[in-house]
């Protein structure tokens, strides 16, 4: 901890976060991605994101999530901003999914609360699970998809 504070230190770490972390470059985001029922569901990490800066799309059998974490805007009055340490990372963030042709474009919905943004992709109707009848000789013998 004493380190952070070390002018020195303090500096490196400036340096090293524009050098390698750049703002300039888009920058990934955490996510999880499961199952719930008939829908995918992914869930990024954006916390501190202005909702307005946000921007889901889907095009092509891809799924772009792009967000924005902007600077600390300088006020009236306010001195020029020394940060002690500064480890959230800043600029644009995008993520890239491939989509499977299983899913209904159509009906994706997104969510943004608590600083997490929820998107849910739904499967479409003809990639459920199905019945399908088999003929067996004079009988007929139902066969039930595995459903998951």
């Amino acid at each position: 901890m004493t380190l952070a504070f070390d002018p020195f230190f303090r500096d490196l770490n400036r340096l090293t976060a524009e050098v390698f972390g750049s703002a300039r470059a888009p920058q990934t985001m955490a996510m999880d991605a499961y199952r719930a029922g008939d829908d995918y569901v992914v869930e990024f990490d954006l916390p501190g994101i202005d909702p307005e800066s946000l921007e889901v799309s889907a095009e092509h059998n891809t799924l772009t999530v792009r967000a924005q974490r902007r600077e600390r805007p300088a006020g009236e009055g306010d001195a020029e901003v020394s940060y002690l340490t500064a480890e959230r990372p800043r600029g644009t963030f995008s993520r890239q999914l491939s989509l499977g042709s299983g899913l209904d474009v159509d009906k994706i919905s997104a969510d943004y609360t608590d600083g997490v943004l929820t998107v849910r992709l739904p499967v479409a109707e003809r990639a459920k699970p199905r019945r399908i009848e088999i003929g067996h000789g004079g009988g007929r013998k139902v066969i039930e998809g595995a459903t998951q």
